[in-house]
């Protein structure tokens, strides 16, 4: 019998088992609050210590390995921040599959309708922060994982499957340190041939082979504090900042068109000004995201944003660059798209397509460092890092047989 006809009729057979399976795993990380956010933005979380915390989860990764014997090792660069990758397969082919989720998560915010960190099922969905981004992918595949080793077909993989649990997704500090896919990669602690990285929601549909840059600019705006009462003795900071941000909203970038990945956007999320109605503002800032296409470089995006402060005044300005990463394209005819087409057109009677996003995931790090990559998952990407965040159950449990067979295919 075929290995991967072993898989489909176990999943079969097993269907209940491996949804509880799944949904109880899922409950149990959603409890621990992996809230990741820049240090400055962390006295607004007083339940953590340090960002993330995602050794809380990682603690629940490691009991399920351990509980399959599966290998594994543990890369920090922070103790409270690991990284634990498994390793399964023989290793002979050269051929070696990641497969990582991230641990940490975006802060809950407003407008739930149930507690955020207390999965609620219903209509056959799980609603919680984290439930797709990312943690029921994570627990997919750990399942995935456990059934490969049961069936003790991972002991038949002339490659290696390597499902990682991994720290610092979600929020890129100023200090430039990652304690996640950077720290790995950079250190070269990982040797991953492909990668396939679930956390691009799309329903399974996408596969996502180009990312935009990510770029995000703090600009801080210097005026002169002063009596409300008298406000021409100061320079009001608001307004300066006001004035900028119309000279922003008409900027056009210079840039050509992408064929997958259009045309770079800007967003003005974040604004900060003023201590009490009747001061005059000295400072206000603003947070900036950019999103870039090949070819737009850093002093071409910085000349044209510095344009727009000098028809302001520019000497009473000042921009920072928070991160700044590169967009990355991939060729979408390749063994890892081709593997899940074929997989998914077979068991799931779906036909994914490469697309290329806005959004940024470990893909991108990955391919910028010679890895082939591609982001696929289960999950709706309308549901990414807004009050009541969900997944479809039965989304994860076919994630977790596609990368049973996934990894029947790619490492062989």
């Amino acid at each position: 019998m075929q290995l991967s006809t072993t898989i489909r009729e176990y999943f079969h057979l097993h269907q209940e088992e491996i949804r509880s399976r799944i949904c109880i795993l899922v409950t149990e990380m959603v409890k621990e609050k992996t809230v990741n956010v820049i240090s400055e933005k962390l006295t607004e979380h007083p339940y953590l210590k340090f960002r993330g915390e995602e050794y809380r989860v990682a603690e629940l990764v490691k009991r399920e390995l351990d509980k399959s014997a599966i290998k594994y090792e543990v890369l920090a660069l922070h103790p409270g921040r690991p990284n634990i990758i498994s390793h399964q397969g023989l290793n002979r082919n050269g051929r070696r599959l990641l497969m990582p989720a991230h641990m940490d998560i975006v802060p809950a915010g407003e407008g739930w309708n149930t507690d955020p960190y207390a999965v609620i099922e219903k209509n056959g969905n799980l609603y919680g922060r984290g439930t797709l981004d990312n943690k029921g992918p994570l627990a997919a595949i750990l399942v995935a994982a456990q059934i490969l080793r049961t069936l003790e077909i991972d002991a038949k993989l002339n490659g290696e499957l390597q499902v990682a649990a991994l720290s610092d997704e979600e929020a890129e500090d100023p200090d430039g340190i990652n304690y996640g896919i950077g720290y790995l990669v950079e250190e070269k602690l990982i040797n991953p041939t492909m990668a396939v990285v679930p956390d691009i929601g799309g329903n399974m549909v996408d596969i996502d082979v180009a990312e935009k840059g990510r770029v995000v600019l703090k600009i801080v705006a210097t005026g002169k504090q002063a009596h409300g009462s008298t406000p021409e003795k100061g320079i009001n900071a608001v307004y300066l900042m006001a004035r900028l941000i119309t000279e922003i909203e008409k900027l056009q970038f210079d840039y050509e068109l992408h064929p997958v990945l259009g045309k770079p956007t800007l967003n003005l999320g974040e604004i900060q000004g003023g201590v009490a109605p009747n001061v005059v503002p000295g400072i206000c800032q603003v947070y900036i995201d950019i999103r870039t296409v090949p070819g737009m470089t850093r002093d071409k995006v910085l000349s044209q944003l510095q344009a727009c402060i000098a028809k302001v005044g520019e000497k009473h300005f000042h921009i920072e660059v928070i991160s700044w990463n590169e967009p990355h394209a991939i060729d979408p005819d390749n063994v890892i798209v081709r593997a899940i087409q074929k997989n998914a057109v077979e068991v799931l009677k779906i036909q994914p397509q490469a697309i290329g996003q806005g959004g940024g995931t470990y893909a991108k790090t990955l391919n910028l460092h010679g890895i082939t990559a591609v982001g696929w998952g289960p999950g709706d990407d309308n549901a990414f890092h807004v009050a009541n965040e969900y997944v479809e159950v039965k989304q994860l449990v076919d994630f977790a047989l596609m990368t049973c067979l996934l990894a029947i295919d790619l490492v062989g």
